[in-house]
């Protein structure tokens, strides 16, 4: 866990969008095939871990709020300080 924010702990960034595109390899194998008893339990832990990270109901919900999170990043400006040598 990384941040804290309105006193949740935040999954770091890196392990939620590793968590993120596992899921969503497993969503594509299930509908490939979806009678496949092994990938619907890939996909059901995934999905589970995903609403727990994230402290929600559904793995809808969970998936958005990650979105929004791993998206903070990507909209503040980076700036690299220089050292003068």
């Amino acid at each position: 866990m990384s941040g804290e924010e309105d006193g949740m702990l935040l999954p770091d960034k890196s392990v939620l969008a590793s968590l993120l595109r596992r899921y969503r390899v497993w969503e594509r194998v299930v509908l490939a095939d979806p009678h496949d008893p092994v990938a619907r339990r890939r996909l059901e832990d995934l999905a589970y871990t995903l609403c727990v990270l994230m402290g929600r109901r559904t793995v809808h919900e969970a998936i958005i709020e990650a979105e929004q999170y791993l998206a903070t990043d990507r909209e503040a400006p980076r700036t690299i300080e220089r050292r003068n040598r």
